[in-house]
């Protein structure tokens, strides 16, 4: 089971017995008479009350449940309306240890609309099985930019036809407007019709917490989401969303992985991974693993795809819904080291949580630094004591009065990774138990990362195929500057004879081993901290080493 952080102070109850305190006070030295006190602890139990009907909803980049708990989402998606007669999934899904699950419905544009009777139903099994549901719709998925306007506008009216019957839940229910509204085209439009939408649920009084998919197929590969889910945001009048990134085969690295998640945790943007998983042969090979520990790490949510989705499903299909035979990504997914059955913990609407253990853990000892880079350090520290026993530690970036997390662990030493070259960052360590109770801060520790390589950018080469003389290759090109980079030439060599034949992304030219690419229109631009995805095939010979040295624009890139 995870751990939850400290969440003291958002906790409205601990806000309401400190009021209550404060009054006591205030009647006893005569600064209030009882009639007013009285009056004062009802509008506090009011308070407490409305924090508590709140429900699920977004503070300080954290999504937390009616109460202020920390709710970290662990969970699959279930195509439902594919498959509407498996009414025992749900039971299935949360008996493997889930807490959550999405739920994909239609809006009727592609495939038969879920109803309002059949979308209760949904819900009232969510609830039935002590899982947070997020209802999306799926007939929006990959389309032009004008024409995902459209269909997210639609969805729109979908979820307020469902107003009735999503009236009162949201303690137990989130909404995705739309699957992957903006396909394989360029996704610029993505900013203004998600806001157009989001405004639309508002004004028609929804104040469920609504998640937000990335274009590019729900990837983000030009940048898009990162670049504007400020603004995205900051366009809710309530604040309440949070935006979901679909990882598949272009934020697969680590490295990769790590940076794009911790651009919106260092920003205070609420996300999660809403889909991620799916067969080798088809999306390269993405490192689900890296996922959900950098997941885990940052506590952040993962919806896994898919229990019964259309590639690479959770259980084999080919003898039906049985939660006894899941596949091998099923396994992954459900036990794997920061799988959902050692990860998960339920939401405390359902009767989650520890609440009998208040004693906190005895602060970590001062880390300690060493192999620091560019952009990492190993930290380690003394082991924290506790009453019951250590649960975890959570490793903060301290800043003037500000801290931010940067990773967690299980044990008294952790990586951190993602950092700036030539950067001073100070760091400390909180210990937390099972019941969520938190240490005293550790003292700090001051690292100064080394020299970047020259140049504002990155490389990240795999060759994610090969066959008897040939083999299909992938590269990354990633913005590490502060400013777009708008046309660009990558410059590589092939130790081996590789000859490049088709190239997607790019048009490459070559020269014996040396290569030279020019950009697609939709790769020309590279957004300051985002990145491109080029796409080859290539024949080769009996060995096939991959090049070592990239440079764009005459200038050497880093390599990841």
């Amino acid at each position: 089971m995870r751990t939850r952080r400290s969440t003291t102070r958002k906790d409205p109850l601990g806000r309401l017995l400190t009021g209550l305190a404060t009054l006591l006070g205030l009647v006893v030295l005569g600064v209030l008479s009882p009639v007013a006190a009285q009056a004062q602890v009802k509008a506090q139990a009011q308070v407490q009350d409305q924090a508590q009907a709140a429900g699920l909803h977004i503070s300080d980049g954290r999504l937390l449940e009616g109460n202020g708990n920390d709710f970290v989402m662990r969970g699959v998606n279930h195509a439902h309306t594919w498959y509407p007669g498996e009414t025992q999934s749900l039971a299935d899904i949360k008996a493997l240890g889930a807490n959550s699950v999405r739920v994909v419905l239609s809006d009727g544009h592609r495939w038969t609309e879920n109803s309002p009777a059949d979308v209760a139903n949904v819900v009232d099994q969510c609830k039935a099985n002590r899982l947070i549901c997020v209802l999306e719709v799926h007939d929006t998925t990959g389309y032009g930019e004008e024409a995902a306007a459209g269909t997210l506008d639609h969805a729109a009216d979908y979820w307020i036809g469902l107003k009735d019957v999503l009236a009162g839940e949201e303690n137990y229910v989130i909404i995705n407007i739309g699957n992957e509204p903006w396909g394989n085209t360029n996704p610029a439009g993505w900013t203004d019709p998600t806001i157009a939408a989001v405004k639309k649920l508002r004004t028609a009084g929804f104040e469920h917490t609504i998640m937000v998919d990335a274009p590019n197929w729900g990837q983000d590969w030009q940048g898009v989401m990162r670049a504007n889910a400020q603004s995205v945001y900051d366009a809710d009048v309530t604040g309440n969303l949070i935006f979901s990134i679909h990882m598949y085969s272009v934020y697969d690295t680590a490295q990769e992985i790590t940076d794009y998640l911790n651009a919106f945790v260092d920003a205070q943007l609420p996300i999660l991974i809403g889909e991620f998983g799916g067969p080798a042969d088809q999306w390269g090979d993405p490192d689900e693993d890296t996922m959900m520990a950098t997941a885990e790490a940052l506590d952040l949510g993962y919806l896994a795809w898919s229990w019964s989705g259309n590639t690479d499903p959770i259980l084999d299909l080919s003898i039906g819904f049985d939660p006894d035979r899941l596949s091998s990504w099923g396994q992954r997914i459900f036990n794997g080291a920061n799988g959902i059955a050692q990860t998960s913990e339920e939401a405390t609407v359902f009767g989650g949580g520890n609440p009998g253990d208040t004693q906190a853990p005895t602060a970590p000892g001062a880390p300690t630094a060493s192999s620091v880079t560019a952009t990492s350090a190993a930290l380690t520290w003394s082991a924290a004591t506790d009453n019951v026993g250590v649960a975890g530690y959570d490793v903060v970036r301290v800043s003037g009065g500000t801290e931010t997390k940067v990773a967690a662990s299980a044990t008294n030493s952790v990586t951190v990774t993602g950092l700036t070259a030539a950067t001073s960052y100070t760091f400390a360590v909180y210990a937390r138990d099972a019941a969520g109770n938190r240490s005293a801060r550790s003292a700090t520790v001051t690292v100064s990362t080394g020299s970047a390589p020259s140049g504002n950018c990155s490389v990240a080469y795999r060759a994610t195929n090969e066959w008897s003389g040939g083999f299909q290759g992938e590269i990354v090109i990633r913005n590490t500057g502060t400013a777009a980079i708008s046309g660009w030439t990558l410059g590589f060599s092939f130790a081996n004879g590789q000859t490049v034949n088709n190239m997607w992304g790019g048009t490459p030219t070559q020269s014996g081993g040396t290569v030279s690419v020019a950009p697609a229109s939709y790769t020309s631009t590279i957004p300051a901290a985002g990145s491109v995805t080029l796409g080859f095939i290539a024949t080769k010979g009996t060995t096939n080493t991959a090049p070592t040295a990239f440079t764009l624009n005459g200038t050497a890139c880093a390599t990841s």
